[in-house]
């Protein structure tokens, strides 16, 4: 897989919070949710780069208590995106989820 997040994957996303972490997660699920049925390149560069976040979330020794709850949630991406068959996630309900997180990390 390319790496859409170089200087994030060389350290800079050890820096964030877990709230930023996952709200940002959230912004591409939000630009994939966007772009689902209108343009296939971008909703699957999307879909990358949140996968991307979130394999660099799970690689973060800090959240090692909520490492199942990180790779539930790239399994429930990983469903979503390929119909929802296994779990029956939608992109939608993970965009909902991950809203939350970007929230918190504003305030």
């Amino acid at each position: 897989m390319q790496t859409h997040h170089k200087n994030l994957a060389l350290g800079g996303w050890s820096r964030l919070s877990l709230s930023e972490q996952l709200g940002n997660i959230g912004s591409d699920i939000s630009r994939a949710v966007l772009w689902q049925k209108k343009d296939d390149t971008i909703f699957h560069g999307a879909i990358d780069r949140s996968l991307e976040l979130l394999d660099l979330t799970i690689g973060d020794p800090r959240w090692r208590k909520r490492l199942k709850e990180l790779v539930r949630a790239r399994e429930m991406l990983c469903d979503a995106v390929s119909g929802g068959h296994e779990y029956g996630s939608t992109l939608e309900e993970l965009e909902r989820y991950f809203f939350h997180f970007a929230v918190l990390a504003r305030s």
